[in-house]
Formats: structure tokens, C-alpha cells, sequence
């Protein structure tokens, strides 16, 4: 054997012992259920998946992976020793994480890996990326401080280049100190002592982490924004570093096709004209391509590839004058599960791409066209995994800092009473609400924005409500989902379980968009596969799935009749169980299906007649 063959045999031999040997010390917790890519999660190599689908360079390194783990007390200075290995990013509390442990307001979690950085990465600026930590973040590199980050859902960024020492070796520490249910921070449905709908506590590291090198001036971000109206897409770029002359071309192809292109100075405005452009829609969800690049005296500096998907969400009245939710211009009932996003193995953090993946996949075989994701914000392949499969999506802020007080129904009541929140409490809210509208501004399958849930955390409405609307004018802003109603925003949402309900339309049907935002709730607990042998709850329980669809199918029946009297879209809950609740078509380990797909597609079907529903002439 020559020395070349010899030294990829060595070096192979070398790659699978690793392997092997984080195997060997890495296991999800036991005695809990789990989903079926638990066992296909690889500690060498969890969530290996690009995590940036709307901004992709080829060149990266993903950090995901068996890491140093300890807890301390809040006040302790950064530990000379650590506990254990945790599997990131799987939160500490997860079975997946192999740790199993509650951290709590009075302690913090440390994480630390060396990392082996090739040259290929240290030849230019090297940034460090988070997808999400919850909650407070503070990040050294070799010893020194990188930065520090705010917000449990939002992704952010590190230059780590001035902290980078001689050789590949490079070492990472990250702090991460989250009070749960004991601040002010958005923390969705996490508490820490969960019961009835309330779940268990998600701290630290539970998206990928990873390094991306970029050249000294590099496309930081993008903002797309389509206008079917007009044929149009509105391309603005943010650069890092810009110079003097600096220039975007910005390239629209279908496939490998080029349909339009244009070239701009840095920081101008850009956009695409699209002749015979091709919509985006849940029936044919056609995505576009783009290439981005920064030019420098005619050669290129940065490149990313991207995508865009056309599509138009407004508001228009219908025969009798109630407004209605359109999707391209025509009435589309949007009908879809309320989907919190937790595994029983992982909490946040789903096992595996293809477990993400699944939940969208489902739902769309089952029938829906629309998910409301639930006070919870997804990593961005989720979206992109909606974009793909045309799926519309209802993004919540995440809640928090709220005193447990619920919102009246305004399909009855009237207006109800915002809370006082602290100055802290409301820049945290409006820093993170902001980010995540920003951060996820691109992914077309988002079409409604949800800034409050039923008064939880529920102030300034119609400040907060007309300050999303003029931050994102490209979406529709439902102000509060069955929470306190304020005569503001594009839609009137109620709550009404289990049974399904309308807004009043005599009331508010001239102004607004009629929504049931939240209804069902039929419970079934599946022996075997509940988070808790006794004591599971639903709002409505059956002893078996022949039952439960019958009741199913009633409300459907129901949800017709109300579509020509005004209602424009409904939520059933849910799509899986979540931990003591049982009211999930499917069971928390997704293992088992309570109504099968092709049932509820039949069903379904019947909501998305367009003749139902006739729009006002011009």
C-alpha cells in the first residue's frame, strides 16, 4: 500500500473511532416516549442540514455535536470544570440532549468545545451563528468576549475573526442564564412546573450553531418582498464593510432559466420585473431562485442564492360587504391545525430534518392549507420545508411577562384592558418581535402575523398592532387571537372550544377579516404513547378514534355553514399532542394517527369551494 492509500485508510480509521467513541458516551434520557428519528439522531453529527435556506454560500462548518456542559449558580464565575457532555442542540431538560436537567432562574448553563477550524474557513472573516438560544447569551472565543444576545427565537451573529488564535484549534464557551416563567422575556408555553397546557422549560442552545467565512465586505441580509400586482419583486441587500462603488446584481431564474435580472449601486433599492410570472400558491407552491452578488470593479466579492415565492395576502369585501381574506387576489378559506412545535425527545428541537419535515407533510396529506404556529418561533427549514410544500403559515410572537389574565370573546364582549408592562419588559418584547419579523421576512409561506394570544403579555394594542403593520405592510396582522379586542389591525379572531363559533359579522364584518382562530380541542389519550400513564387532559375526551371523528366531522359540517355568513378561516387544535394534552390529531411521539389522513382530507375538501363565497364587484 503506498503512502497516499495508507494515509486515507489511517485517516478513515481515525474519523470512524471518533464516531464511534461519541456514540459510546452519548444516550437520550430514558423512561420517556419518544418519535421514531430518535434512534436516528447521530451524536457526530445531529441536524447536519445547511441551516439557512434563504441565504445559502457553500462554504461552512456546522458545530452541532457532543459539547461540555455544567451548571452553576448564577453569581459563580465560569467554571474550571464541567459536568458532562451535552448533545447540541438539544436543550438540557430533552431526552436527546442526554443531560435531562431543569436549570431555573438562580443558575446558569455553560457550554464549551474546541473546535477544529480548517484554513479554508480562517482565510477571511469568520462569523459564528446561533440559530437560537434561549434565553440571555454570552459567547467567548479563546477567552475573550465575543458578544452577548438577547431573545430565545430569533438567530444572531458573531464576528469571531479578531478572537481567533494561531493554528485550527479554536475554543468556544457560551453562558446561557433563561428565568423561564420567572421574567420578562417571551417564553411561549414554557413554565417551570408544567400542567394542563403549560410545558416544560427549554434552556440554552436548541438550533444549530455553526461558522460561515465571508469575504471583509459580504452580503449580510436580504429583504424580499413580492408584488404580483405589479409583476414585481423588491430586493433590497445589507452590507457589512460596504465601499465606494460597490454594486448588486440581483438575478431571478426559474430553475436554471434566467426570467429577469437587474443591477444596482450598494444600499439602492432593486427591482425584478417578472413577465408571466408564475404564482405561489398552496395548490402549486412555485418557488424562483436568486443569485445575489456584490461586485467590486466588475468582479464578484460575495455571492449567496436564495428564493422567492410570488404570491399577494390582502383584504377585500365580499357581496355583502364583509371583508374577507384573499390569497392572489381571490377568496381562499384558510383552514388549518394550531401547531406548538414541541417532541417529546427534544421539547424545542425536533430529532431530525426529516421529523421537521413530517409535521408539514402530514398536515398537508391531511387536508389543511394553513398551520397557525403557536406562540413559538421554528428554525428557518421549517419554513422553508412550508415554502416547498405550500403550506400558508400564521406566525405568533411567542408570549410572556403576563399575570394569567385571559381575554374576552369579541364575538360577545367588548373592548377589554391592556396590561402595564415595565419599560424592560416592553423593549425586550419589541427588540425580539421586531427581529423575528426581519429574520423571517422572505419565507412566502407566512402571510399573517400574530403579535398577542388571549391578553397573555397583551398591552399596547393598537400601538404594537399599527407599529407590525407598518413594519411589515406585505402581510395581513391579526391583533389578538382570542385575546382583548381593540378596533385595530386586518382581523377579528375568537377562541371558542370545543365547539366552532364566529365574530359577530353584523359587528365587526365591515371593518375586519372573521377568524376562528382557535376551536376543538377533542381529546383522545392512545395507551402507550402519552407523556404521563394517567391524568391526561383534552377539552373534550373519547374513548376511541370512531367517536372522535364523528365529532370531528360535525364541527366541519358546521364550519360550511358559517363560510357564507362570513368566516374566512378557522384553527382546529391540534396537531399532536403535547405533553399531558391528548387533543392532538396525532400523539406526541407521532407514532400514531387518530384520524386518518385521507378521512380528514375528504372532509376538508368541501371548505375550499369558491362558490361559497362571491367578492364585491368593482
Amino acid at each position: 500500500m503506498n503512502k497516499f492509500y495508507f494515509l486515507i485508510f489511517f485517516t478513515l480509521l481515525i474519523s470512524q473511532g471518533l464516531v464511534k467513541a461519541q456514540q459510546a458516551s452519548w444516550k437520550p434520557v430514558a423512561d420517556r416516549i419518544t418519535s421514531p428519528w430518535a434512534e436516528k439522531v447521530n451524536p457526530a453529527a445531529p441536524l447536519a442540514e445547511y441551516p439557512r435556506p434563504q441565504m445559502v454560500r457553500e462554504n461552512w462548518q456546522n458545530l452541532n455535536g457532543l459539547w461540555e456542559y455544567t451548571i452553576t449558580p448564577k453569581d459563580q464565575a465560569a467554571p474550571a470544570q464541567f459536568s458532562g457532555s451535552i448533545l447540541v442542540p438539544f436543550a438540557p431538560e430533552s431526552a436527546l440532549s442526554g443531560v435531562g436537567k431543569r436549570v431555573g432562574k438562580d443558575s446558569v448553563l455553560w457550554y464549551r468545545t474546541t473546535v477544529k477550524v480548517p484554513a479554508s474557513l480562517r482565510r477571511q472573516k469568520l462569523l459564528l451563528h446561533f440559530g437560537a438560544v434561549d434565553w440571555q447569551t454570552q459567547v467567548w472565543v479563546n477567552g475573550r468576549e465575543a458578544g452577548t444576545h438577547e431573545g430565545g427565537y430569533d438567530p444572531f451573529t458573531f464576528d469571531i475573526t479578531p478572537h481567533l488564535r494561531n493554528g485550527s484549534q479554536q475554543e468556544i464557551v457560551v453562558r446561557v442564564w433563561d428565568p423561564t416563567d420567572e421574567g420578562p422575556q417571551p417564553r411561549g408555553k414554557q413554565v417551570n412546573e408544567p400542567h394542563a397546557i403549560w410545558y416544560t422549560p427549554v434552556t440554552g442552545i436548541w438550533q444549530t450553531v455553526w461558522l460561515e467565512p465571508v469575504p471583509q465586505t459580504y452580503i449580510a441580509g436580504t429583504r424580499q418582498t413580492p408584488d404580483i400586482d405589479k409583476q414585481s419583486l423588491t430586493v433590497n441587500v445589507q452590507l457589512e464593510n460596504q465601499q465606494a462603488n460597490d454594486r448588486i446584481r440581483i438575478t431571478a431564474l426559474d430553475g436554471n432559466t434566467k426570467v429577469a435580472e437587474t443591477e444596482v449601486a450598494a444600499g439602492q433599492e432593486a427591482v425584478l420585473q417578472l413577465k408571466d410570472q408564475k404564482l405561489w400558491s398552496p395548490e402549486n407552491p412555485f418557488l424562483y431562485n436568486l443569485q445575489l452578488s456584490l461586485l467590486r470593479n466588475g468582479r464578484v466579492v460575495d455571492r449567496v442564492q436564495s428564493y422567492f415565492g410570488m404570491r399577494k395576502i390582502s383584504m377585500e369585501p365580499d357581496e355583502n360587504g364583509i371583508q374577507r381574506m384573499l390569497l392572489n387576489n381571490r377568496f381562499v378559506f384558510q383552514f388549518g391545525p394550531l401547531d406548538q412545535g414541541w417532541w417529546p425527545d427534544g421539547l424545542y428541537t425536533a430529532p431530525t430534518d426529516e421529523a421537521l419535515l413530517f409535521d408539514i407533510q402530514k398536515t398537508k396529506e391531511m387536508g389543511f392549507n394553513m398551520i397557525r404556529k403557536h406562540v413559538k418561533v421554528e428554525p428557518a427549514r421549517w419554513y422553508y420545508h412550508a415554502d416547498r410544500l405550500g403550506m400558508l403559515v400564521w406566525q405568533d410572537m411567542p408570549n410572556g411577562d403576563w399575570g394569567g389574565r385571559w381575554g374576552n370573546n369579541p364575538g360577545i364582549a367588548g373592548i377589554g384592558e391592556d396590561m402595564e408592562r415595565s419599560p424592560e419588559s416592553e423593549k425586550i418584547f419589541r427588540t425580539e418581535w421586531a427581529a423575528i419579523m426581519d429574520d423571517f421576512h422572505n419565507f412566502p409561506s407566512i402571510v399573517v402575523w400574530v403579535p398577542f394570544n388571549e391578553a397573555w403579555g397583551q398591552f399596547k394594542t393598537e400601538e404594537i398592532t399599527n407599529w407590525t403593520m407598518e413594519r411589515d405592510p406585505s402581510r395581513l396582522v391579526n391583533t389578538a387571537s382570542g385575546g382583548n379586542f381593540h378596533p385595530v389591525g386586518h382581523i377579528i379572531d375568537i377562541h371558542n372550544y370545543p365547539d366552532p363559533a364566529m365574530p359577530r359579522s353584523d359587528l365587526f364584518g365591515k371593518d375586519r377579516i372573521l377568524v376562528l382562530g382557535e376551536y376543538g380541542g377533542l381529546g383522545l389519550p392512545v395507551e402507550g404513547h402519552t407523556w404521563q400513564t394517567k391524568d391526561n387532559w383534552g377539552y373534550q375526551s373519547f374513548k376511541n378514534k370512531e367517536e372522535l371523528f364523528e365529532k370531528y366531522k360535525e364541527f366541519i359540517d358546521r364550519l360550511e355553514d358559517m363560510i357564507p355568513k362570513g368566516l374566512s378561516a378557522a384553527i382546529y387544535t391540534q396537531t399532536t399532542d403535547v405533553e399531558i394534552e391528548t387533543n392532538g390529531l396525532m400523539t406526541y411521539d407521532r407514532r400514531i394517527i387518530k384520524i386518518p389522513a385521507e378521512q380528514l382530507r375528504a372532509v376538508h375538501s368541501k371548505l375550499y369551494d369558491s362558490s361559497l363565497v362571491e367578492l364585491k364587484e368593482e
